[in-house]
């Protein structure tokens, strides 16, 4: 791996309002800390360590947190940073990005503090951020008439009826579609940039870079079978839903194929990639498992949070970090080690669901090896997210 240059500004040059020149600075940061609070603060709740005064039950916190407060702020560190690039216009940054993450910070102190505050005023906070967020890209997509860019806009909107129904019903199978449409957001996400990065680092190589192949038809198949299987997933439709969980893990597995990890396997932050979107096909089979064979719930939903998204958030922020201050990517010192660090809780975390691991032993390794992860990226990426660009440029 290339090092990282010693001539980028020192740390003396970092500032808070450096923070607020581009969406990915400060939500990026702000994800990472949650990721290290929210998951120790869940584990102590659970055991009985501590007590929050929390606006909901302690499960059903932990839950809205990971889904709608970290990948939530993941969402928009990306999206609204990709989106002025996509649509070549002024991005969101000083007191209109200061507005748009006070949302997002004081929906986390009040689910977390407001035991004793109205129902209407925690969760009219919680969710008006996801709407600010599809208001402030959608109107930049419109602009420009990008209608390749609207069906984000589709899965957002989606996630947000998942989380309306959360918080007001209080039933996980709101918060297991929120999981189904962050698979379905990785899909056509992480269906872009993967083989796009892929691709063009072969060709860097010298290498085939044709070797690579998309289809927008299978795209849109796979795509297509998310949000039916969302359909089936609420609607309580048992059958359909062990059956399109099947139909999508096929299909992305047979995605996954066509774009050839293995030859990107000397590059981290390509193979964590890869790496990454290979747990969506494996929630979505222990979705069907626990089904049709009874398989434990939590086996997929952590294979789905902890695996899929939490692993990719870490690789997507790893590359955008260095992409978008100026930096050339290649990883700072220990960040390989994080990548399989993540990997690692995930897999935990999915054998103490089979009861493969005893689950207090289970739930407090995958914790520890969570926090070295994502307590790497922020030991590593701090200075760089606060710091301006070597280049100086804007943003």
């Amino acid at each position: 791996m290339q090092a990282i240059p010693t001539t980028e500004p020192v740390a003396a040059t970092a500032s808070v309002g450096q923070l607020f020149g581009y969406p990915f600075r400060i939500f990026f940061l702000s994800m990472t800390l949650l990721a290290l609070l929210a998951i120790p603060l869940w584990v102590l709740q659970v055991s009985g360590v501590v007590t929050l005064p929390l606006a909901m039950p302690g499960l059903f916190w932990h839950q809205h947190e990971m889904l709608f407060g970290f990948l939530s702020a993941a969402i928009a560190g990306f999206l609204l940073t990709a989106v002025c690039v996509w649509t070549q216009t002024e991005r969101t940054h000083g007191p209109r990005l200061v507005l748009l993450w006070s949302v997002w910070l004081a929906g986390r102190l009040l689910l977390a503090l407001g035991a004793e505050l109205p129902e209407w005023l925690v969760h009219g906070v919680n969710l008006a951020f996801l709407p600010l967020v599809m208001i402030d890209a959608g109107w930049r997509i419109w602009r420009v008439r990008q209608k390749r860019q609207l069906m984000i806009l589709v899965i957002l909107g989606l996630l947000w009826l998942m989380q309306i129904g959360f918080v007001t019903r209080l039933d996980p199978t709101y918060s297991h579609g929120a999981l189904i449409m962050a698979l379905a957001l990785i899909s056509v996400i992480g269906g872009r940039i993967t083989p796009a990065f892929t691709s063009g680092w072969l060709r860097q190589q010298g290498r085939d870079g044709a070797a690579v192949k998309t289809n927008p038809a299978l795209d849109m198949a796979t795509l297509l079978s998310m949000v039916l299987l969302l359909a089936a997933l609420v609607t309580g439709w048992q059958t359909a839903t062990a059956m399109l969980a099947l139909i999508s893990s096929g299909l992305m597995l047979v995605r996954l194929a066509r774009w050839k990890g293995w030859l990107a396997r000397k590059e981290p932050l390509l193979w964590i990639l890869h790496l990454s979107i290979l747990w969506v096909p494996m929630a979505l089979l222990l979705l069907a498992g626990s089904v049709l064979a009874g398989w434990p719930t939590s086996a997929w939903t952590h294979a789905a949070g902890t695996g899929a998204v939490g692993c990719l958030i870490l690789g997507v922020i790893a590359r955008v970090s260095l992409g978008h201050t100026g930096r050339p990517l290649a990883l700072p010192g220990g960040m390989v080690a994080a990548f399989f660090a993540i990997h690692l809780a995930a897999l935990i975390r999915v054998m103490t669901a089979f009861d493969v691991l005893p689950w207090h032993a289970g739930i407090g390794i995958s914790t520890l090896v969570w926090l070295l992860a994502y307590g790497m990226f922020l030991l590593r990426y701090t200075r760089i997210l606060a710091s301006p660009r070597p280049d100086g440029r804007p943003g």
